[in-house]
């Protein structure tokens, strides 16, 4: 698996915490890949790369909710000369019903899981093309395989990223792009702490869900495992992923199920 990831230039969003920052620190320790680590919280990044060497590490803080795509990029180029592997992996859950969405966060929740990866992937692919590889990755969700209470905003980003993201793979794959779509369901990280609750709040409580989930250090490996065989698709959990399948083969059973699921 380190060999796919050795000398590459990494970008990873989302990298300060959850399953970004495992990804980060898994890549620093057993690869020598030159990383590009972005998030909000600059003083974490700068925690995480205090691992390695100052030569193998950009940090390029930014919020997803309002960057410059086309300048971030320029600034990796110069410092790296070329973009091999891009992990759009930053974002925000949702803990609230329909009508206590408002608008606002409706686009927020869209602005920050969709919008931000598709206008960060526009701006990294010209430069991917150049080079005639590329390697694209975005975090979807569980959550973008069918819908659950409280998450409806955040479901459709998710959904989006499928229709997206597959459509990018069909035009560009015989260019050397590449394209991986993730989809962990239950993993112990801070989603649920931060995400948005009703009329913007945050949600402040750790699901109980997420307490006994897998940890965010065993999805990164099984994350990196399926970039480095270059995998369409990478389902990433424990039990609950078998409501993947269920959906798909048993609709009836699925149902049943998932009605009778905590919203936490």
């Amino acid at each position: 698996m380190q060999k796919y990831f050795n000398d590459k230039v990494i970008w990873i969003t989302g990298a300060s915490s959850g399953i970004g920052e495992a990804i980060a620190r898994y890549l620093i320790t057993n690869t020598s890949a030159k990383l590009v680590l972005s998030a909000r919280n600059e003083n974490k990044l700068s925690e995480i790369a205090s691992q390695c060497s100052s030569n193998r590490i950009l940090i390029l803080p930014f919020d997803l909710s309002n960057f410059d795509a086309e300048e971030l990029t320029k600034k990796v180029i110069q410092t790296f000369g070329r973009i091999d592997i891009l992990i759009n992996n930053g974002g925000m859950s949702q803990r609230s019903k329909v009508l206590e969405t408002t608008e606002e966060i409706e686009r927020q929740l869209f602005e920050i899981n969709y919008f931000a990866h598709t206008k960060l992937t526009r701006s990294v692919l010209p430069f991917m093309l150049q080079q005639n590889f590329g390697h694209i990755v975005v975090v979807s969700s569980i959550a973008g395989k069918f819908g659950f209470y409280l998450r409806s905003t955040y479901s459709a980003a998710k959904h989006a990223l499928y229709g997206y993201f597959e459509s990018l793979r069909l035009e560009y794959e015989k260019q050397g792009i590449k394209v991986t779509i993730v989809c962990p369901g239950k993993v112990k990280t801070n989603i649920s702490l931060n995400a948005i609750g009703p009329q913007g709040h945050q949600h402040n409580r750790m699901d109980e869900s997420h307490q006994n989930a897998m940890s965010a250090e065993d999805a990164a490996i099984k994350i990196l495992k399926g970039i480095a065989s270059q995998k369409e698709e990478i389902l990433v959990g424990k039990t609950e992923l078998l409501t993947v399948y269920l959906k798909r083969f048993f609709p009836k059973i699925f149902n049943w199920i998932i009605r009778r699921q905590s919203p936490y």
